[in-house]
């Protein structure tokens, strides 16, 4: 019973902390109500302090109650205290201590998104879609989304557990994985010359990727490519400039290329095509799975809708969630989702992913050696391109020719 008196204080003091944090006063005014309950947190409050059976601390109340509010919220809503911050921050920056995974909570369980490739999680054998139950020894139900982020994350060298649920396998997975320094390589590409097929795999939508596809493709077209197959599998997103930017050199300026709805009109955004010199000619291929998310996704619904691009693959994740991050003056932040993705022809992503125009399915599983797809990273330097047994990219080579 005390326990749950204590939840229910907790929940009350973090709607008075996330309505003075997140809200603006001037909503308030005139709200009798709000004040009236701004009034039971200061009773909560006082009770708590007063009468609890052990001293509390009035900082681990207040980011227990927030953790709980945005929690309840949605899946991808998060309050982050100093060092989740500080952690999201870095792993912006593209390179960061873990193991090597996107994940999200779906169906009110710790699921992933995808594994990045050529990261230890990838080698491993994990696969998008893979359902966790426990890190190490802790239940995932326990955890929120970045309690068990926080869990995967730490040193180099070092172990950690997952215990996974995968489809269509009756008993549990047990992987035993050593962290490394995750660095990722956005872009890679090589050139198919019998075709004359140009191939770029994003891996992530990052602060360099947009620079580094321009070269990509400069490269490709000195070579004299006559079609470009883009290959955003496993891609979970990353920064929607970038994604804007990337479906924008294959359309002409000012096409809407997504747009976001909102409750407040300022979080009711479009997003068009700026790119002085796109390239409009070259027919194009893009490949997609159900680990393509989010950003990925955006570009594969706006040159799909345009008729730009043949999709191929199988359905994406469907991460259509726009979240803002608040930070707050402690150096803790709010990730709060505002508002949802649309394609130009008013698609709507989130729960529902992107559907590919020609359907096929890859290979079960992942590479488990250092091989981190068709593209092999150690022998990139003479562009050795393993093409062949991969059905996705076989199949979107037969589409451009």
């Amino acid at each position: 019973m005390r326990k749950k008196i204590l939840f229910s204080l907790l929940i009350i003091l973090f709607i008075f902390i996330c309505a003075r944090s997140v809200f603006s006063a001037r909503k308030n005014k005139g709200n009798p109500r709000f004040y009236k309950e701004s009034g039971v947190f200061s009773e909560a409050m006082d009770a708590v302090k007063k009468d609890y059976a052990e001293k509390t601390n009035d900082r681990d109340l207040i980011y227990g109650a927030l953790k709980g509010m945005l929690e309840s919220l949605d899946p991808h809503s998060q309050f982050m205290d100093p060092d989740t911050y500080e952690e999201l921050k870095v792993e912006t920056l593209g390179k960061f201590g873990g193991i090597g995974i996107e994940v999200t909570i779906k169906d009110g369980v710790l699921t992933v998104i995808t594994p990045i490739q050529g990261t230890p999680a990838w080698k491993a054998g994990i696969q998008a879609g893979d359902r966790i139950i426990k890190i190490d020894e802790s239940p995932t139900l326990q955890l929120t989304l970045g309690e068990a982020v926080k869990k995967m994350r730490g040193r180099p060298g070092e172990k950690v557990i997952l215990t996974i649920s995968r489809e269509d396998i009756k008993d549990f997975l047990e992987f035993k994985i050593t962290r490394g320094i995750i660095k990722i390589e956005d872009v890679k590409y090589a050139f198919i010359p019998e075709n004359r097929i140009g191939y770029i795999k994003i891996n992530e939508f990052r602060k360099n990727t947009s620079r580094e596809f321009d070269l990509a493709l400069d490269t490709l077209l000195r070579q004299g490519i006559k079609s470009l197959i883009i290959d955003l599998r496993n891609n979970p997103g990353g920064l929607l400039d970038t994604a804007i930017e990337v479906a924008g050199k294959f359309l002409e300026p000012d096409k809407l290329i997504a747009y976001t709805k909102g409750r407040r009109a300022d979080q009711n955004l479009d997003f068009f095509s700026g790119c002085k010199n796109p390239v409009l000619e070259l027919p194009l291929a893009v490949i997609i799975n159900e680990g393509s998310a989010s950003g990925s996704e955006i570009v594969a619904g706006a040159l799909q809708d345009y008729r730009r691009a043949a999709i191929i693959g199988t359905k994406s994740f469907g991460k259509g969630s726009v979240q803002e991050v608040v930070p707050l003056e402690d150096g803790s932040a709010l990730r709060l989702t505002t508002s949802h993705y649309f394609t130009p022809s008013g698609k709507i992503i989130q729960d529902k992913g992107i559907l590919p125009d020609i359907q096929k399915e890859s290979k079960k599983g992942n590479p488990s050696s250092e091989d981190s797809g068709p593209l092999k990273a150690k022998e990139k330097s003479q562009n050795f391109f393993n093409y062949n047994d991969d059905p996705q990219i076989m199949r979107a080579i037969e589409a451009l020719k």
